[in-house]
């Protein structure tokens, strides 16, 4: 894939793991290059529109103990009762006046 895009397999691997945004000229090459059908193209640019609009938080100055714990919630946060985040969310804010 990184060959059909022209990029360096560090870089390719870097947009996979988040710490890159893809390049919008790869919408038409990755159309192109793997013959996607209209349902196909739908979601890539979905997928397009929220790679390149999500925020990212730069955890690499972290302690390896606290980026260990945000990740291993990152993984979970799907599963998490939704009642209890909501709970947590305003304990927070309550800690915060």
């Amino acid at each position: 894939m990184a060959t059909k895009l022209e990029v360096s397999s560090a870089f390719l691997s870097k947009v996979e793991n988040g710490k890159k945004k893809p390049p919008q000229e790869w919408r038409d090459i990755l159309i192109r290059e793997y013959n996607l059908k209209p349902n196909d193209v739908k979601e890539l640019d979905r997928c397009m529109y929220e790679a390149q609009n999500y925020d990212s938080i730069d955890i690499s100055n972290w302690k390896d103990s606290d980026r260990m714990m945000m990740l291993s919630f990152a993984r979970k946060f799907s599963s998490i009762d939704k009642n209890r985040l909501k709970s947590f969310l305003e304990s927070e804010e309550d800690d915060d006046e």
